[in-house]
């Protein structure tokens, strides 16, 4: 086959019919300009000539588009993602490629704008000729409607073409060819490009809020490695699935979804906890010293808010703020921390506000009255903060990172022996990192000697101002992640040491989890979406998303044989390899090494780790009335398309081709399998505390609609099991729970409900 028919098949027929009304453009401007307005002269007719010359350039940008489209699909194809490290050469000339595609397309876009800036002239032209009962003295349009009719034909003819391609280009986008006509179903090709595409997208933008080192790192460093993991979750377009039908699979989730009973055959959780989490709260909650809080607090009047806890209006008072490292001149940060917890600027001992990727904000207080000395690091809140929460990739844990649990004299020995004796321990990346840097700032050494020179060693060591005092380190959300690392290694030199993490980010692996239940508690409120992110997790709600399409009992027959068609005609043309695979099927199972997918045949039956997949199939097909295949033969050979189903013996083979959502399923069910793969699972760290708001009540619906109503609620806290947070739950409060306010209210109410019940008892026994 030639190369161009090759090539004509990858175009897109929108971007060839542009093309070709363009020409037609072009033909009615040169008609318009030599025929009808030869006596109008050059001025008159500028606005012609530009349509005209934009209409070329347009014809010649979309070809250069084109080639530099196929180019970049090209260069990805013969560098897939398939390894974790992909070589340094490689990536740069593959992100040049990228580059040059995207100055086209801007280009491109550029030309569309001038198209429609003089279409609108010539439109303003007609209206006003028409507004004045055609007295305009323009010489175009005085010229054509005080002349032939055929003139005037041609000039609404013209208008009509000139506006249908200035607005069908603004829908048709600018991809010249079809990216699929070149990715087909190979799930590496999609990664490579989407990561491409992430990974430009947050540097410019990036950039654009004054980050432009970013800009020009060519290497692997935490803006690739965030491309990286959005370009794994896109991978579902290798499967045929659009980005609308994957936000229609959330959709259909958020429905299916329940939270899960982690407080089942729980005990309640103890005061003593709840009372340390409740006192120290409002010190991670004012650690968010930017406008994220007073903005979640205040929607309308969050500028006059954040003015007012800044200091700007009290400047005066300057001096007698204490200075921050990365603090603004007013010395605003430390004053916004210490008007939300009110507490004498002397309290504020040490501190950082602007910090790069993998560096957290904190601030150390030192509480005489509680005999405290609380580290309080700050949560996601700069786009800094957002690339550490998105280097979430698993990391060793040094020997060091886990002094306080390895070293420590007062660690009980079962679970020292737990810690020692398990193969290597891992983390969050990210969080690793920047409790890394935390722990160098505070104490200025990076080691496991008890003896330290450091800042927090200066405060509480032997005969020091604070000697004795507890230490509280507490943070929501990324910052309450950081927190619990960093309580880990500090755990060993000062044992009066407890973490308070509210919604954490799951950040250790489950025997790091379990060993420092003593010290670390990890509180979740409700369904907040953070104490259940992860890769995993990610991955696994990417597959439950393209499954829900086929588990909704309420969805039309025809609604989902529609996209189980769609899902499948991306692997028509693998249809004769299909077969092959089915006629050379024998009873050995051969797993494929490259895409982990997680099902094998024993005995004739086909197993999938974890029974969730396979109830969900089950009952799906029983609404369906779909019967099981049968036989002894079994076919598990992995294709060239990881997404592509098993299937039964040749005697079933037809019923798969001919039913497009018993095959639908099939392939959902393998890439639900395969999603999160042989990933690591992260879990929250320390003893983890569920609350919920209590069911009994009509206080749930209330208060999602209405914050006022939030107050009439009552809740629960009980110590739940960690496993319960593995998976993300779609729900309309996954991320209203997740503001840091919602938790402390709740806490207090709680500590006032048991207050009253112990009241209550004593007067009983009374």
């Amino acid at each position: 086959m030639p190369a161009w028919v090759s090539n004509l098949k990858n175009l897109r027929w929108v971007i060839l019919l542009m093309g070709v009304l363009n020409f037609f453009v072009i033909v009615l401007c040169v008609i318009l300009i030599i025929v009808v307005y030869p006596v109008c002269g050059h001025a008159h007719t500028i606005p012609f000539q530009l349509i005209l010359l934009a209409s070329c350039v347009r014809i010649v940008a979309t070809i250069r588009t084109g080639i530099a489209q196929q180019a970049t699909a090209t260069m990805i194809l013969k560098s897939p993602v398939e390894s974790e490290i992909v070589d340094t050469v490689i990536r740069h000339e593959r992100r040049k490629r990228y580059m040059r595609w995207l100055w086209w397309t801007r280009f491109v876009t550029v030309i569309s704008v001038l198209q429609f800036v003089g279409a609108a002239y010539l439109i303003f032209i007609v209206v006003k000729h028409v507004c004045q009962h055609g007295t305009s003295r323009n010489c175009v349009s005085g010229h054509v409607f005080n002349g032939a009719k055929w003139q005037r034909h041609i000039l609404v003819l013209f208008l009509v073409m000139v506006c249908y391609v200035t607005l069908g280009q603004c829908f048709t986008g600018t991809d010249v060819l079809r990216w699929r006509s070149f990715y087909a179903t190979k799930d590496n090709a999609w990664k490579a490009h989407y990561q491409e595409v992430f990974d430009h997208g947050i540097r410019e933008a990036l950039c654009c809020l004054g980050r432009v080192k970013y800009l020009s790192v060519f290497a692997e460093d935490e803006v690739y490695s965030v491309a990286r993991l959005l370009g794994d979750l896109v991978a579902y377009r290798a499967a045929g699935t659009g980005h609308l039908e994957f936000l229609a699979g959330l959709a259909l989730l958020q429905g299916l979804s329940e939270s899960p009973k982690s407080y089942e055959d729980s005990e309640e959780a103890p005061e003593e906890r709840i009372y340390g989490a409740a006192t120290f709260h409002q010190f991670a909650e004012a650690a968010y010293t930017g406008m994220l809080l007073d903005f979640g607090r205040n929607p309308v009047w969050f500028p006059f808010v954040w003015l007012y806890r800044q200091g700007i209006l009290t400047p005066w008072n300057r001096n007698r703020r204490p200075l921050l490292e990365g603090d603004n001149w007013w010395r605003g940060h430390a004053a916004a921390f210490l008007k939300y917890v009110n507490v004498s600027p002397d309290s504020l001992r040490r501190g950082r506000v602007s910090q790069a990727s993998c560096e957290a904000a904190y601030f150390i207080v030192v509480l005489h009255h509680l005999k405290s000395v609380v580290i309080a690091v700050r949560g996601t809140e700069t786009p800094e903060d957002l690339i550490t929460d998105g280097s979430c990739r698993e990391c060793p844990l040094s020997a060091e990172d886990l002094d306080g649990l390895i070293n420590g004299d007062h660690n009980h020995p079962v679970i020292r022996q737990s810690v020692v004796s398990t193969s290597q321990h891992y983390g969050h990346s990210g969080v690793i990192e920047a409790a890394r840097d935390l722990f160098m700032q505070i104490e200025g050494s990076n080691g496991s000697s008890s003896h330290c020179s450091g800042f927090l060693s200066s405060l509480l060591g032997t005969g020091c101002e604070c000697h004795g005092y507890g230490v509280r380190l507490v943070g929501h959300s990324l910052g309450g992640a950081i927190a619990a690392l960093l309580g880990i290694k500090l755990y060993r030199r000062y044992p009066n040491l407890h973490v308070y993490a509210y919604g954490p980010l799951p950040c250790v692996d489950p025997v790091i989890a379990d060993a420092c239940s003593e010290f670390v508690t990890s509180i979740v409120y409700s369904n907040e979406f953070s104490a259940r992110l992860s890769v995993a997790s990610i991955l696994r709600l990417r597959g439950a998303a393209i499954m829900s399409m086929s588990q909704d009992n309420t969805t039309e027959w025809s609604i989902i044989s529609k996209v189980a068609r769609r899902f499948m005609s991306v692997s028509k043309y693998e249809g004769s390899k299909h077969e092959k695979r089915v006629s050379t099927s024998d009873s050995n199972c051969r797993a494929s090494t490259n895409e982990n997918i997680n099902h094998c045949c024993i005995n004739g039956t086909r197993c999938r780790n974890g029974s969730r997949v396979e109830d969900q199939e089950s009952s799906l097909r029983q609404n369906m009335d779909f019967q099981h295949c049968s036989g002894d033969e079994f076919d598990c050979n992995n294709s060239s398309n990881s997404f592509a189903s098993p299937v039964c013996n040749s005697s079933a083979k037809v019923n798969s081709f001919d039913d497009p959502i018993s095959e639908f399923m099939e392939a959902v069910s393998s890439f639900k399998d395969q999603s999160a793969g042989d990933l690591p699972e992260m879990f929250l760290p320390g003893l983890v505390i569920h609350i919920v708001p209590q069911e009994t009540s009509s206080c749930l619906s209330l208060f999602r609609s209405w914050g006022t109503q939030e107050k009439m609620c009552s809740y629960g806290a009980y110590i739940a099991d960690r496993k319960a947070f593995k998976d993300i739950i779609v729900s309309p409060s996954m991320f209203l729970d997740h503001l840091p306010w919602r938790c402390h209210n709740a806490m207090k109410k709680i500590l006032e409900m048991r207050n009253v019940r112990a009241l209550l008892g004593a007067s009983q026994m009374v």
